[in-house]
């Protein structure tokens, strides 16, 4: 009980010191256990452990000096080298981040440099069919160069494909840009070859190239082919001479004839896909439109050039040429010989109105510059207008006597030849109304001038003659001239001889006068033969050599001109 009262006891002091470790545990139980005198004992012992554990430690450092030696300088040298190791450490810490990038961008130029590498195996190992490939916007463009046009759109084709199948590859991308301008000089080539003069069969092949690379729809195809063709039009048209007038016409009628023709055929045969044959229900007209506009600039042309010509010959012809050529059109459905009459009706009248204007003037400055002297006779006198045979239209030669009317009946002539070869039946009254018109303006300026010139008796009586002659003489045939030209036309100008009576009247104020007798060659011949008798001029004796003399100063004046020998030309 007394062994067991101090185990007691001692459970709670134990629990009550502080224990510096587990360790010293199993001591501080066998403390408890000792009694009071041996606790007391406990502390001596305790020092001499202390000092034989003290003792043997000093003899074991003796005996083990240099082993604690350099213990201990391995210890030094540990904690250098630890402190080395951790500086050292740190800074790899510090590095460690720049070395993940670099492994990083290592990895990365090495997934590029591999990718590269594979790709350069697959180039080297596909090298002939890149190669080929490459070729082929050189290939196509000799092709086009060389008019091979179905072999460069079936590579253009080809390019296309793969362009559509490989979208990403850069190289099929360029390929396909290069083809891209290589198919724009076919299309301008293929253009140009429409601009030329081709046939059908080459049309029809260069449509069927352009439908091929797809660039215009079936409108802008039509469009295209139309403007292609006039372009070749009218560049045939630059190429005449415009100076020309009826040459240039001639030209003009003669392509319009054989091309335009030709291209109304080519567009419907390329381009018939409507079985009814109407453009209009197929392509708004478009061709219908187009040959209107051509036929419009050809009328244009016409009316532009047609004044241009001075010979009634021409005009006939470029009218001939005309009508033939709007019947060949007809054929395609462009005949438009309706619309020719009016243009040439206009330059007919101008025609007309000019030579008539030039026939008055002439004859205005020839009375204003003309000397009353007498002229020989020549030739028969002039008989009247209902005596004058109706197949005889030949200026009377007694009007040789008088040059300022053989001056204008020689204009009115001409008026008449350049009328006659192309006389429009509906300008029959106008054209008699012009001629009325120089008729009536003559006769005014023979009342003009006797009104405002003072003439001595014997040039009033040659003006009178002058005046005698235009009525008896002049005017009749410029009736029967006008007669032949256009039938029952006589009576048109027959009807206004009216509009003289002014110099109606100055005749019959002045019948009392006795006019002088014309002087015939035939006479004055046989007078100089039988004795050299002498001349009278003007009431005035002569002597022989005086008349020559005055004979000699107005043979000029008796001479006529070209159109003067030959006023007639109007006969048929």
């Amino acid at each position: 009980m007394d062994s067991e009262d101090p185990m007691d006891e001692a459970s709670p002091v134990t629990g009550l010191l502080p224990l510096a470790s587990a360790s010293q545990q199993p001591y501080v139980s066998e403390l408890l256990s000792f009694t009071l005198d041996r606790l007391h004992k406990e502390p001596e012992l305790l020092r001499v452990d202390a000092e034989r554990i003290r003792r043997q430690m000093q003899e074991v450092a003796v005996g083990n000096y240099r082993a604690f030696i350099s213990a201990a300088d391995a210890l030094h040298a540990i904690r250098e080298e630890v402190s080395s190791v951790d500086k050292h450490l740190e800074s790899l810490i510090d590095e460690i981040p720049k070395l993940t990038s670099g492994c990083s961008e290592f990895s990365t130029s090495a997934e590029h440099i591999l990718e590269k590498r594979k790709m350069n195996q697959t180039l080297l190992a596909n090298h002939s069919t890149l190669l080929d490939l490459l070729e082929i916007p050189q290939l196509m463009d000799t092709c086009v160069r060389n008019g091979n046009y179905d072999e460069a759109l079936d590579l253009e084709a080809f390019v296309s494909k793969l362009s559509t199948m490989h979208p990403k590859l850069p190289v099929i991308q360029a390929l396909a840009a290069e083809v891209r301008q290589t198919t724009q000089s076919l299309l301008s080539q293929l253009l140009q070859r429409l601009r030329s003069n081709i046939q059908l069969p080459e049309c029809l092949r260069i449509i069927g190239y352009l439908r091929r690379i797809g660039v215009f729809n079936e409108y802008e195809m039509r469009l295209q082919f139309l403007r292609c063709r006039e372009a070749w039009l009218s560049g045939i048209l630059d190429d005449l001479d415009q100076r020309n007038a009826y040459e240039y016409l001639k030209g003009m009628i003669n392509c319009h004839r054989m091309h335009l023709f030709d291209v109304v055929n080519q567009y419907r045969a390329i381009f018939a896909d409507d079985t009814s044959g109407r453009e209009e229900n197929y392509d708004g007209g478009l061709l219908f439109s187009w040959a209107m506009h051509q036929i419009s600039s050809h009328l244009r042309t016409l009316k532009m050039m047609l004044p241009k010509i001075t010979e009634g010959g021409s005009l006939s012809n470029i009218l001939d040429q005309c009508m033939y050529c709007a019947m060949g059109l007809g054929w395609v459905g462009l005949d438009f010989r309706g619309l020719l009459p009016p243009l040439f009706e206009e330059a007919v009248l101008k025609l007309f109105s000019k030579n008539m204007n030039a026939a008055v003037e002439n004859f205005q400055l020839v009375l204003d510059s003309h000397r009353w002297v007498p002229l020989p006779a020549v030739g028969f006198p002039a008989s009247s207008f209902g005596e004058e045979s109706q197949e005889d239209v030949t200026p009377p030669s007694s009007l040789m006597e008088h040059p300022p009317l053989a001056v204008f009946v020689n204009g009115v002539s001409v008026a008449m030849n350049e009328l006659r070869p192309c006389a429009p039946l509906s300008l029959k009254h106008v054209l008699a109304q012009e001629l009325v018109k120089g008729l009536q303006t003559v006769s005014d300026s023979l009342l003009r001038y006797n009104t405002t010139r003072m003439l001595r008796e014997n040039e009033s009586l040659l003006f009178l003659s002058l005046c005698r002659a235009f009525i008896e003489v002049a005017f009749p045939h410029c009736v029967s001239c006008f007669g032949r030209c256009y039938p029952g036309g006589a009576a048109l100008i027959a009807d206004a001889k009216t509009l003289f009576d002014g110099i109606s009247r100055l005749l019959v104020t002045s019948s009392s006068r006795e006019l002088p007798k014309p002087v015939r060659n035939s006479e004055a011949k046989s007078i100089s033969e039988n004795g050299d008798m002498p001349n009278k001029e003007n009431g005035v004796v002569l002597s022989t050599e005086q008349a020559e003399s005055t004979n000699t100063e107005e043979e000029p004046n008796n001479v006529p001109s070209k159109n003067e020998e030959k006023p007639g030309n109007v006969s048929s």
